[in-house]
């Protein structure tokens, strides 16, 4: 049997998952928390990464070579590049890359290191349970690059570069480290983000609650998907 592990960066993108799953084991290794449980039937392992590429792909690693997982779900927010999106609008990453990785001094292009990839494709099966979840749910799924850095990117002139030199949808801080990582070790996996912040967005936004709301409705978006692999 699969065992699947669900991953966010925060523990806010975790908790609505946990409040749901039964049989948890509560496992510390590792400066982090890592839950073993059970979900209608299917083994389960979930925790939240902490903020950043590096956490990210210790936690990714760990839940694949320590806990037996064979495939990797993601969960959490991102920011919107593309004019498409909106806030709260759900996106999936049919490539990730990362922005900040910068050798092209030597001649390499942005997001390049010599025997890695500039941008790392998710798993096509994935994506189409992903599809039919939003169909059976009446929701709306965009697909595209997502670009991964460390920095939180709040200037629309570095977005407007990270869209035309990655061709990317939407940046966060996580999803390319673990895409990296899963590649690698050949673990199928797949990127969820809901958009909390756009290029035009209003200035008395509430990113608190929004964390909070999406983060319910990626849940539930997840476990619907841990149902049908």
């Amino acid at each position: 049997m699969s065992k699947i592990a669900i991953l966010g960066a925060m523990v806010e993108e975790i908790e609505p998952i946990l409040s749901r799953v039964e049989n948890i084991n509560k496992i510390s290794y590792a400066n982090n928390t890592f839950y073993e449980a059970t979900y209608k039937g299917k083994e389960v392992v979930i925790a939240y990464s902490k903020i950043g590429k590096v956490f990210s792909t210790l936690t990714a690693t760990l839940l694949i070579e320590k806990f037996g997982c064979d495939m990797l779900l993601f969960s959490g927010v991102a920011g919107g590049i593309s004019p498409e999106l909106a806030i709260g609008d759900l996106i999936i990453a049919d490539g990730l890359c990362q922005h900040d990785l910068d050798i092209t001094a030597f001649g390499h292009p942005y997001g390049y290191v010599p025997e890695g990839e500039v941008c790392i494709p998710t798993d096509v099966k994935l994506r189409e349970i992903a599809k039919e979840v939003a169909r059976t749910k009446g929701m709306t799924l965009k697909e595209g690059i997502i670009a991964t850095g460390d920095q939180f990117v709040a200037c629309n002139e570095k977005k407007g570069w990270i869209e035309e030199t990655f061709k990317a949808d939407a940046l966060e801080m996580e999803g390319a480290s673990v895409a990296v990582v899963c590649h690698a070790l050949n673990i199928p996996f797949f990127i969820l983000r809901a958009i909390s912040d756009t290029a035009d967005m209003d200035a008395g936004f509430d990113f608190d609650t929004f964390l909070a709301s999406s983060a319910k409705v990626s849940a539930d978006f997840i476990l619907e998907m841990v149902e049908r692999v």
